[in-house]
């Protein structure tokens, strides 16, 4: 049990970081809020948001493999399934606003520019669009948790 305890503490740890840096990006990819030192913090709240991802990813994996219910009881939840097909769905919508930082970061630092309305507005769009599966990815680990 010391070992499930572990397991479920480090994958809400990790949970309770990714929400705070997706919220962080969220709240800063603004086009009324961006300057040079915004672009700056984004790229760095991005890397964070990537770390607290895998490890979030990670510790899920770790309690499917060594948890106390095991595999085939994971595998055999289809409310599970809906859970990792969203959470899929993230990790791939999550690319385009980690290139578009990155992207920022590097021509602030090569020309001073900052980006263009309309991309601030397209990325902070699937910043949000992730914001709003999480909550629901949340909903359905806790119906599925309890057998519905």
């Amino acid at each position: 049990m010391t070992l499930e305890a572990i397991l479920a503490a480090l994958h809400l740890l990790a949970i309770l970081t990714f929400v705070v840096f997706l919220s962080s990006q969220a709240a800063l990819c603004r086009i009324e809020w961006l300057n040079a030192a915004v672009v700056e913090r984004l790229g760095r709240l991005d890397v964070i948001y990537a770390v607290a991802a895998v490890l979030m990813i990670a510790s899920g994996i770790a309690r499917v493999v060594w948890g106390v219910k095991g595999p085939s009881w994971y595998m055999s939840q289809p409310l599970f399934h809906v859970k990792m097909t969203l959470v899929v769905a993230m990790a791939v919508l999550s690319f385009w606003p980690s290139i578009a930082f990155r992207r920022w970061r590097h021509d602030l630092r090569a020309t001073g520019a900052l980006p263009q309305a309309a991309e601030v507005a397209r990325v902070r769009r699937l910043v949000m669009v992730q914001s709003h599966v999480l909550p629901v990815v949340a909903i359905i680990a806790v119906f599925w948790t309890r057998g519905w």
